[in-house]
């Protein structure tokens, strides 16, 4: 399969898939998100692949998230809609495949790179990986299930700290937080992160889709919270202040947000 914004490789059941834009720090976008859910739908249907790992492209960035370009346009149906398809072709069905997913986090992973990172299985994390969800500076919130794994991972007192001031954490706080499994020197994450998902995918497949059933079962966040967000998200793209945040992100200024 040939793709404009992703690279994908298969070797010994370990299916990569590289986010493929470091010039842009490997930002989502709708092609993005189009082409990561053709890549994962491969994953559910492929007999050859075992485990699949996330990773971006260049040293800076996992996916230092949206593509905030693309938001200038959209009201309340669009921001909505936004959220579904993304929830639709990739987080949710990242997050209840029966096949193991290992986000290889090389950067920054920020907005919908937090979120992609969190719906993945687990996580390794480079010495010098940023994780933050700062949506709240742009008057809006997270938009692809942050609100609802953050917390399940980290507790709801520190989600709603990093939720609601936007700020980064290191590495080492997100390990300390129960966000990353290891964090590892940046130039061995996704060595590390193959030498994990090769282990994985030695195991007999079938006991490892029944474990990853019922691991889903008892940790996937529920249908209903994760619409609400949904809804949510979209409805603040009808405020001045999401459209001020976003204006103030495009133009490099600070916000100024009224409260409307």
């Amino acid at each position: 399969m040939s793709y404009n914004s992703i690279i994908t490789h298969l070797e010994n059941g370990v299916f990569t898939i590289t986010i493929n834009r470091p010039d842009k720090m490997n930002a989502l976008n709708a092609e993005v998100i189009g082409e990561l859910g053709t890549a994962i739908e491969e994953v559910y249907k492929n007999r050859d692949i075992r485990v699949a790992i996330i990773t971006g492209a260049g040293p800076k960035a996992f996916i230092a998230g949206a593509d905030i370009s693309e938001f200038t346009s959209l009201n309340s149906t669009g921001g909505a809609d936004l959220g579904k398809r993304g929830q639709d072709l990739v987080f949710s069905r990242v997050e209840k495949s029966e096949k193991p997913f290992i986000a290889a986090v090389n950067g920054f992973a920020l907005g919908g790179g937090c979120e992609l990172a969190l719906s993945c299985h687990f996580r390794l994390a480079s010495e010098n990986a940023k994780f933050g969800l700062p949506e709240v500076n742009l008057g809006l919130m997270p938009g692809y299930g942050g609100t609802q794994r953050l917390a399940q991972l980290v507790g709801k007192g520190r989600a709603m700290e990093m939720v609601l001031t936007g700020n980064m954490i290191s590495a080492t706080d997100a390990f300390q937080f129960g966000l990353v499994n290891h964090v590892v020197p940046a130039d061995t994450v996704l060595s590390k992160a193959t030498e994990l998902a090769a282990q994985i995918a030695q195991k007999a497949p079938i006991a490892v889709r029944n474990i990853m059933r019922m691991v889903n079962v008892a940790a996937s966040a529920s249908s209903s919270a994760l619409d609400m967000e949904i809804k949510s998200f979209g409805e603040l793209f009808d405020t001045a202040d999401a459209k001020e945040g976003v204006a103030a992100f495009l133009e490099k200024r600070k916000a100024v947000f009224a409260g409307k």
